[in-house]
């Protein structure tokens, strides 16, 4: 059954599980952590990051961004013996129940950590969905790469063996965090993921997507679960993007899930329009060179600036999305989020 729901209705459906997570940070993030050392049990921890505001930011060495205390929720497995962890990076709803359930659930049972992070909450912000400005991209990263040193100072974590899973917007972000560049400068000690998950990732096209050229991005393996009736974050220039990494030599894989709309890992089965929603059309030609930091028209290969760049920039906006949970596609993106993660951890 169809729905289309106003943007308060909207939100109150999208942000109610975050609230109650909100509400539970509330009470048990008392204390922001500088480390892990202290191997602390599954819970709720408060931890230091940044809010840098554009892709030069997180280039800059002493960068003055703002400091913000970002919680993550933190799923360990039962018994002493050393793990791998996975990151679970939300997209612009925020935190949601699939985080905090299936995906631990999941993955704890196969030996490996979990650590869920609410990244708007503790800015104030319920959703991004119709302003993504209120959040900068850039944030995402600089939480991520915060979020892996503090992992990685758990006695029980594997520090060679953390990967990030990113969810729509949080696809983004898991995919920035394999660019060679900005793994430079956000981990100069070396530390960086050993896998990158992107489940109906955004970026693929636009003023997001960079040139797929050898050496852009790591030798870390990357894995791609998308839904081919996905209309927020299309599958076609995805599933092109994810052959240009691989093409450039990072090994890729790519799922397609059959009728599977944007968010189809969320409990809620309703399929509901966001009317509201910003996304970027399939069509849309920029792309941008990671080393110049200019951007280009995919088809012409001309550098865009001034009118031209504005322009272009405009007509690949539009608004309006679906999402629906698929417990069927769940499963699937599961089960293959799995197998993924056993080659790249091993035994």
């Amino acid at each position: 059954m169809r729905k289309t729901i106003s943007s308060a209705s909207r939100i109150a459906f999208a942000t109610m599980f975050l609230l109650c997570g909100m509400a539970l940070t509330s009470v048990l993030a008392q204390e922001v952590m500088t480390d892990f050392k202290a191997a602390p049990a599954s819970g709720v921890y408060a931890f230091a990051s940044t809010t840098p505001k554009s892709l030069p930011d997180l280039f800059r060495h002493g960068s003055t961004a703002e400091t913000v205390s970002i919680v993550g929720h933190l799923f360990m497995p039962t018994g002493n013996a050393k793990v791998p962890a996975v990151l679970l990076m939300h997209g612009s709803g925020g935190i949601y129940d699939a985080m905090l359930d299936y995906w631990p659930k999941l993955l704890n049972a196969q030996g490996i950590a979990v650590f869920s992070l609410d990244r708007f909450g503790p800015r104030g912000v319920k959703s991004t969905a119709e302003d993504q400005s209120q959040v900068p991209f850039a944030a995402d990263v600089a939480d991520e790469f915060a979020a892996l040193r503090l992992l990685a100072s758990h006695p029980r974590i594997d520090a060679k063996r953390i990967a990030v899973m990113g969810f729509s917007r949080g696809g983004i972000a898991s995919w920035r965090a394999a660019v060679e560049r900005i793994i430079r400068a956000q981990s100069p000690d070396g530390l960086r993921f050993a896998a990158h998950i992107q489940a109906y990732s955004g970026g693929c096209v636009g003023v997001f997507r960079l040139i797929a050229k050898p050496g852009v991005f790591s030798s870390a393996p990357e894995l791609w679960l998308h839904g081919d009736a996905d209309d927020y974050t299309p599958i076609g220039p995805c599933r092109d993007y994810s052959d240009g990494i691989a093409s450039a030599g990072t090994p890729v894989v790519f799922v397609t899930l059959p009728g599977a709309y944007h968010k189809f890992d969320q409990d809620d089965q309703r399929h509901i329009t966001v009317r509201g929603a910003q996304r970027t059309v399939a069509s849309c030609p920029i792309e941008v060179d990671i080393d110049a930091l200019a951007s280009y028209d995919m088809n012409t290969h001309q550098q865009l600036t001034g009118d031209a760049y504005a322009q272009t920039v405009k007509s690949c906006s539009a608004l309006g999305a679906s999402v629906q949970g698929n417990r069927e596609a769940r499963d699937k993106a599961g089960e293959a989020t799995v197998a993924f993660l056993k080659k790249v951890f091993g035994p």
